[in-house]
């Protein structure tokens, strides 16, 4: 039986116990050093809703100042004036020109040798002539008939001056009682009857003078008909010569020399470089926003140009609507067909407004919300917006200028009303 452990313990050093304490102490100061270090980061790691790396997000912070709504696309350079030339005929071509050469005004660049044209021009003069011929006939027809009207109204005439006459002996002698009353009568029953030939020969004379009016009009028209054929053909005969319509170049030749060719086929395309627009692809949205007029800037080397939009289609195709935007001063020089440019329309210039950079988390957030940015946190706030260009957005409430908001995706966020920013 052990009553007592005093035969195993030992005195200790002094100077040993001293160093223990000691570097107890320290240790113990260190982590309350590192405690009170750590607290707020626990803290905040506490108050989180989720965790994230800062370095894939965006940020942005809110200014203030002009907002343009405008929209930015790529287009490509188009000749506004670029006609497609067609044979007017059936015929064999010859060319006088090859793609890629500069043209002037009027110069020839092909000649078609159409056979069936020129046969159709000359049986068409052919008939021409003969009826111009028959109109001149008509019209002496014409004269001859009014001429044996007018004849006739005159013999009446004279027949009614001699039957008055007669009447007038067979009154008197009838009176004197040298004639009978038959006699008498027969004299005026001749002054009725040759008083209604005279008016019967005259209305024939009007209607005579309007038939053969309607005759000679008629054959005049057949002429005016047939000249407007001829014209026609004779026109047809002329465009067999083939002439550039400006100055310009040859874009390109859709035969070869001596091919056969059929009436309206396409032979070659002119292009007028000195007229060179703008053809953009606008999205579907910004269609309904844009009009004839709409004022527009084309960037090239470097340097922008003011444009207007000319033309805009009425259909929408994938998604896109096709537009003209013709420079509104000097084209520049240099410009090529094809070439692709940067074009921007402006829709609206709003001054003063609150804004910020574009971006994501307005598709995330349907533009109701944005995560301020005070040091590692990331506080959701609920926001409203207004207008929008192709770079920034208005914010008409819920955030202050001078505020950093992330503007890249925040769908990884949820719904979280905190986020810590790793």
């Amino acid at each position: 039986m052990i009553r007592e452990s005093s035969s195993m313990d030992r005195p200790l050093d002094d100077a040993r116990h001293q160093r223990v304490f000691y570097i107890s102490g320290a240790v113990a100061l260190v982590l309350l050093f590192a405690a009170v270090l750590l607290f707020p980061v626990i803290r905040r790691w506490a108050r989180a809703d989720v965790a994230v790396d800062a370095s894939t997000l965006r940020f942005a912070t809110v200014t203030r100042g002009e907002l343009l709504r405008d929209v930015s696309v790529q287009g490509r350079v188009v000749a506004s004036l670029h006609p497609t030339l067609f044979s007017p005929g059936q015929g064999i071509v010859s060319l006088r020109t090859r793609a890629g050469a500069e043209v002037k005004q009027g110069e020839v660049l092909a000649t078609i040798d159409s056979k069936e044209l020129q046969s159709a021009l000359e049986q068409s003069r052919a008939q021409l002539l003969g009826m111009r011929a028959e109109h001149e006939r008509q019209k002496i027809v014409a004269r001859q008939g009014a001429l044996r009207a007018r004849q006739q109204v005159d013999l009446l005439m004279l027949r009614l001056e001699a039957a008055k006459r007669s009447l007038v002996r067979s009154e008197t002698t009838f009176k004197e009682g040298l004639s009978n009353k038959a006699d008498f009568e027969n004299a005026q029953d001749n002054l009725r009857i040759v008083s209604l030939e005279l008016e019967q020969a005259k209305k024939e004379l009007d209607l005579s003078r309007e038939t053969l009016s309607f005759d000679v009009e008629t054959r005049a028209q057949q002429v005016r008909q047939q000249e407007s054929v001829v014209g026609d053909l004779e026109k047809r005969v002329g465009e067999l010569t083939v002439r550039a319509p400006f100055d310009g170049v040859v874009a390109n030749v859709a035969l070869q020399d001596r091919d056969a060719v059929a009436a309206n086929q396409a032979i070659l395309t002119v292009v007028n470089l000195s007229s060179l627009e703008v053809e953009i692809g606008l999205p579907e949205e910004y269609g309904r926003e844009t009009a004839i007029g709409t004022s527009a800037t084309i960037n090239f080397n470097g340097r922008d140009y003011e444009g207007r939009v000319t033309a805009i289609s009425p259909e929408v195709v994938d998604s896109q609507v096709v537009a003209t935007v013709a420079f509104a001063g000097t084209q520049p020089e240099g410009l090529k067909q094809s070439q692709r440019l940067t074009t921007r329309l402006v829709f609206e210039s709003r001054p003063n407004v609150v804004k910020v950079a574009r971006g994501a988390f307005l598709e995330a957030s349907g533009g109701r919300a944005a995560y301020v940015v005070d040091g590692e946190m990331a506080t959701r706030r609920e926001i409203t917006t207004g207008s929008t260009s192709a770079g920034e957005i208005e914010v008409t409430s819920g955030l202050r200028e001078g505020e950093k908001i992330v503007v890249s995706d925040i769908s990884a966020f949820g719904s979280a009303g905190s986020v810590l920013l790793r």
